[in-house]
């Protein structure tokens, strides 16, 4: 594990402020971090280059430091001894593949070696899109995404050259830029120039929420559209996507391995054309679930 707060590694595996208690003895000796009787080596390299992953054997890097995401940062981490790099967030055009897993990840090739996994908004959303488009023949849409704050945003009043994030995260809602309609094309060319999205970050520390309206060619009930969702939840998308009617609230969804939970409550469908929907999901743990997915799968494609 290469981190640049080392002193931090065991405490802030142990105790997490979302997600709780990590169930296993966790310590750390000098440049080793220790769950249970697994050592895992710390690192603090700053230069990808002079990363050891060819002396550690290193299969499958999962980079998520959210600053690397190039092709040319993706070959670093292959010179320097990796077989293969995941990205945790999305990455240029020329990258091998960009994987939503669950939509696509059944087109990855033993010569995927540097790929994306999206972002946890898009896995959140595009297999909602997928599943209308295939059965209601989606013409245009939006999409407005409720994030939990983030740490590019400040604790109480201070610099950042987005005006709006110079103010204290617990105190407003935030408007915020999005490239969510970026990664809904990337998946869906079709929809070029026909989608729409905003975002706006909410003082909660976890789980989000997203309001997803589009139109259709065939005319629908909201019965019939919660009728479709559940049915992909108990089955094609079963683990990824799931359905409730239950009245809960963010919090309930903390810790959730979905990449989706669709709100069934909330399904609206106005003129017979214009869909609705409410879509949670936890954008920490249910997105942390689909990288080890994509990872294995790719592990599963061999090595070249």
């Amino acid at each position: 594990m290469n981190w640049r707060m080392l002193p931090a590694s065991a405490h802030l595996l142990k105790y997490d402020t979302s997600h709780g208690r990590f169930a296993w003895d966790v310590r750390q000796e000098r440049e080793q971090l220790f769950v249970g009787d697994d050592a895992i080596r710390l690192l603090h390299e700053s230069s990808l280059e002079a990363l050891p992953w060819r002396e550690l054997a290193v299969d499958v890097v999962l980079d998520c430091t959210g600053v690397y995401g190039s092709r040319e940062h993706g070959e670093a981490h292959l010179q320097a001894g990796a077989r293969k790099v995941l990205f945790s967030h999305p990455g240029g055009n020329d990258l091998d593949a960009t994987i939503v897993f669950g939509v696509n990840h059944a087109e990855l090739r033993t010569e995927h070696r540097i790929v994306s996994n999206a972002s946890c908004t898009t896995n959140c959303i595009i297999p909602v899109i997928k599943l209308l488009d295939d059965a209601y023949g989606i013409e245009s849409g939006t999409v407005t995404t409720i994030h939990s704050s983030m740490n590019d945003q400040q604790v109480i009043d201070s610099w950042h050259p987005d005006l709006r994030r110079t103010r204290a995260a617990s105190q407003s809602i935030i408007p915020v830029d999005t490239k969510l309609a970026a990664g809904i094309t990337r998946f869906f060319p079709q929809f070029n120039d026909r989608f729409e999205a905003i975002a706006v970050r909410v003082p909660t520390i976890n789980v989000t929420a997203i309001d997803l309206s589009v139109t259709v060619k065939k005319p629908v009930k909201a019965s019939e559209v919660n009728q479709l969702l559940q049915k992909a939840a108990l089955g094609a998308f079963h683990g990824i996507v799931d359905y409730t009617e239950l009245p809960l609230v963010s919090i309930d969804f903390n810790h959730d391995p979905h990449s989706a939970i669709v709100d069934g409550t909330q399904t609206r469908v106005s003129g017979a054309h214009l869909i609705k929907t409410l879509v949670w999901c936890d954008n920490e743990w249910g997105f942390a679930n689909r990288m080890l997915d994509t990872t294995l799968a790719m592990a599963a494609q061999g090595f070249r």
